[in-house]
């Protein structure tokens, strides 16, 4: 099949499209925070609090709990909180889900709008997923959450109009029955609308919750919260792009029953089905290129590359910001001056596109990999969250406790994707054989039909809570002497670092001679690296003493 040379001139001028209006984000705000003072770091991070809300609304598709809080603070990544209660160390140790989903979800992406460039404009996979990667790490590069921002508002445009353009022409396709019929009956397939078996309730419903609640813990959405000009904004923004989404949901979902109604036999698919050459989950690209005419699939083929690029650049800027604030700067490096900081942005922007790029191309797991991280966000960070943020007296104990708790028992119940056997038989479980697609073989899979992807995430949750009250209680009451606080997140009475009176006086077992000097609450080191000192000031409305042990 030759390459189409209209769809490869209708992609090159999105490309170019995209890449200019980054670029000009760039430029407009180029001495956007010089005039307030504001760090250029910061500046890049969270686009200076000055996103609107209409480009807000475009790129934010929990805000009533989460987006409030966060903005508030003045927090500039997600994990700031974590690391201003339960200190640096343990704010390392939750970066790592968080890149993992980050970097997981941009490879595999790319690696899908690979195959639908591949199906539409017949060119190399490989190139395809090169020059879209290059283009969104440039722009991002230039411009920050600026370019970031501004880009997706096109990008999302583009999706809007591509994907509404195309389900008229596919819906109407003489090939193609009505999707009404086709959803209670048997015609091509089983009806496309489908049915729930009782044996499956507690597996739809943990996916559901693992859907609902673990697509919050994400930089990628905190990102556009803590760029609003205020918390109220950060609430709006979040309920006006809840909506947006489920606007966007529409034609897809009307796109995947087309599939379903139509006798591909009838059109230049060939006498085979989908779901015979196993490419159900390429359904969207073959819609567009054999039901819709060629001009009106570039445009949907627009808009999937306006949707890969949308979230992977965001999903960079987001990798890359946790870990030159949090890992470099906090960690590490927290006399580092704002150049500095904004060239370890940079290095690691290029850093973590080349390797989501490399990923994309080089590893044929990715989608399990990023099934799997995506699991860990909902499982670890996600009761992290709830409790940094809304439960008074949690601490480090308490936080590796809920951190191991929820990973033991997530990997204990395997990844099928990956072939990852499971070490824990939760009840319900089943062996599945299927036949591989490749080499006909038979193989046999564990499924585990008991929600104990939700069952893990509360079992975080609480062993965070009680380990944390605790370790509050063996230290405060004396049943452990002080210098057993070896992560310095209770007492710390021999830490020659930050200690919190409040805690020291309630303890009668102290004796007044073995204190060492007492600092004030925030250090200034602390103060300068929490860039909002308003919010620090807040202690009556934040949860307990920081870990200030570690600074």
């Amino acid at each position: 099949m030759a390459i189409h040379v209209e769809g490869l001139v209708a992609i090159i001028l999105f490309y170019v499209l995209i890449l200019f209006v980054g670029i000009w984000a760039a430029w407009k705000n180029k001495n956007s925070g010089n005039a307030s003072g504001t760090d250029r770091c910061e500046t890049i991070m969270v686009g200076g609090r000055d996103i609107g809300l209409f480009v807000g609304a475009f790129t934010m598709t929990g805000g009533l709990f989460f987006a409030k809080p966060m903005r508030s603070k003045g927090y500039v990544t997600m994990l700031d909180p974590f690391q201003q209660i339960y200190g640096k160390r343990m704010g390392g140790l939750l970066f790592i889900p968080a890149l993992m989903g980050e970097i997981f979800w941009s490879a595999a992406i790319l690696s899908a709008l690979g195959a639908t460039l591949s199906v539409i404009v017949d060119i190399d996979i490989n190139i395809s997923v090169i020059i879209s990667a290059f283009i969104a790490i440039f722009y991002t590069l230039v411009g920050g959450l600026y370019s970031v921002a501004y880009t997706d508002v096109v990008q999302l445009f583009c999706i809007f109009l591509g994907l509404w353009i195309s389900v008229p022409f596919a819906m109407f396709n003489p090939a193609v029955l009505d999707i009404g019929k086709t959803a209670v009956q048997k015609v091509y397939q089983e009806p496309w609308l489908g049915s729930i078996e009782s044996s499956d309730i507690m597996m739809w419903l943990d996916n559901f919750c693992l859907l609902m609640l673990g697509g919050i813990p994400w930089q990628v959405y905190f990102q556009r919260v803590l760029s609003s000009s205020s918390a109220t904004y950060a609430q709006v923004l979040s309920f006006l792009a809840a909506f947006g989404c489920l606007v966007m949901a529409v034609p897809s979902v009307l796109i995947g029953a087309i599939g379903a109604s139509t006798a591909w036999n009838q059109t230049t698919y060939g006498p085979q089905w989908p779901q015979d050459r196993h490419q159900s989950d390429m359904i969207l690209p073959i819609v567009l290129q054999h039901l819709c005419p060629p001009y009106i699939s570039f445009f949907g083929l627009g808009a999937v590359s306006a949707a890969v690029m949308s979230s992977a650049d965001s999903s960079i800027l987001s990798a890359s910001s946790m870990f030159a604030r949090n890992i470099y700067h906090q960690a590490f490096r927290q006399q580092a001056s704002d150049r500095e900081i904004l060239w370890v942005m940079r290095i690691t922007i290029f850093v973590f596109g080349a390797v989501t790029t490399a990923m994309a191309l080089l590893t044929g797991t990715v989608y399990g990999l990023w099934y799997l991280s995506s699991d860990l966000v909902y499982v670890i960070i996600f009761p992290q969250l709830l409790c940094v943020l809304f439960i008074r007296g949690t601490n480090t104990y308490g936080s590796v406790a809920g951190y191991v708790f929820g990973l033991l028992l997530r990997i204990g119940g395997g990844e099928p994707y990956l072939k990852l056997p499971p070490f824990i038989y939760y009840p319900w479980w089943e062996t599945i054989g299927s036949v591989h697609p490749l080499t006909h073989t038979e193989e046999y899979t564990i499924v585990q039909k008991f929600p104990f992807k939700t069952v893990s995430m509360i079992s975080s949750f609480l062993g965070n809570v009680l380990f944390s009250y605790l370790a509050k209680y063996l230290f405060e009451s004396g049943l452990l002497p002080p210098k057993y606080d070896f992560l310095e997140s209770v007492v710390a009475k021999h830490s020659k670092e930050n200690m919190d009176k409040t805690t020291l006086v309630n303890d009668d077992n102290i004796v007044l001679s073995e204190l060492a000097p007492v600092k004030p609450r925030h250090s200034i080191a602390h103060a300068a690296v929490f860039i909002n000192k308003e919010a620090l000031s807040e202690e009556d409305s934040s949860p307990d003493s920081p870990n200030d042990g570690e600074d």
